[in-house]
């Protein structure tokens, strides 16, 4: 009786300890695979982290601070033959005195944009800022920078919201006063080529009052014309006589997601008129994304941009 009890006993500490070294063993062999996943979450932590941070220094610092040319070819229905090649560079929102546009990048516009030779110059608004958080600019200081502008065909312009938010009068007196003529509601002869090429601005669709069917009665039957607005939005009441509709104010969104797309676009239309070339019945828009930024001094795959459109029959 007492031998077979003690025989069961040793049996049983021999079963115990043999549990638990196979229990020590998988537990000792799992710690390097939990170490290892461990070092695998610390490196994706960091590497997101890398790319959030080096997303972030793109879109509030490289990308707003860059200036690119647009170089683009426009084939127009009613363009004249003649005319083929013509070149107008289109500049917008340039809004002096936020991040990155001093009167130092407005010499580099303007040298940027003599260096295109194109043969006609047009400025569609938003020369100023009114967010308090920016520093402002005087438009005479713009103005006297944007005088060394030049084209054979000359320099036109329209104002645009901000503009009319600081002082629409102040900034056109400034502009007119360095050889800018602001179109308001009204047209005017460009000669090109030994023809004429009629130019029709419009009042800002924000601010003013905005009389599109008599501006572009003014234009002869059958002539070409190019319409400069701020404010795309107003493209579908432009009539299908005219070649070119030229529009900024969007800024693009600022920002383009991919598989996303513009998240915020100053437009009643959505995307429908965020950038670039729109043709729609017949008609060709051209909305230039601008150079500055509004509200966030943000850009992100939507780079500040100088348009240079070749115009063709």
């Amino acid at each position: 009786m007492t031998l077979e009890g003690s025989s069961t006993g040793v049996g049983e500490n021999t079963s115990r300890e043999k549990c638990n070294y196979e229990s020590w063993t998988k537990a000792a062999q799992g710690r390097p695979h939990s170490k290892m996943r461990f070092t695998k979450i610390k490196a994706l932590v960091v590497v997101l982290i890398t790319v959030f941070l080096s997303l972030g220094c793109w879109a509030f610092i490289i990308e707003p601070n860059r200036l690119v040319v647009h170089q683009e070819t426009i084939s127009l229905p009613n363009w004249p033959a003649s005319l083929d090649g013509y070149r107008v560079a289109v500049i917008s929102d340039i809004h002096a005195g936020s991040p990155f546009i001093d009167v130092e990048k407005m010499r580099r516009i303007v040298s940027l944009t003599n260096d295109q030779k194109p043969d006609l110059i047009v400025l569609l608004g938003d020369f100023m800022v009114t967010n308090r958080w920016f520093k402002r600019i005087d438009p005479e200081v713009i103005a006297q920078t944007l005088k060394d502008l030049h084209a054979s065909g000359g320099v036109y312009s329209v104002l645009g919201n901000h503009d009319w938010w600081f002082d629409g009068t102040r900034v056109r007196s400034a502009l007119e006063s360095a050889g800018i003529k602001v179109l308001e509601n009204d047209v005017t002869p460009v000669e090109m080529r030994g023809r004429k090429v009629w130019l029709a601005g419009l009042a800002d669709a924000l601010t003013r009052p905005q009389n599109v069917s008599g501006t572009l009665a003014k234009i002869p039957s059958g002539e070409p014309a190019i319409v400069l607005m701020h404010v795309p939005d107003v493209f579908p009441s432009i009539t299908n006589d005219v070649s070119l509709t030229l529009a900024g104010h969007t800024h693009g969104g600022q920002v383009n997601l991919p598989l996303v797309g513009r998240l915020i676009v100053p437009s009643e239309f959505g995307q429908r008129y965020a950038a670039g070339l729109v043709i729609e019945h017949g008609k060709s828009l051209f909305v230039t994304t601008g150079i500055g930024t509004s509200i966030l001094p943000i850009r992100f795959r939507v780079p500040p941009e100088i348009a240079v459109l070749t115009l063709k029959s």
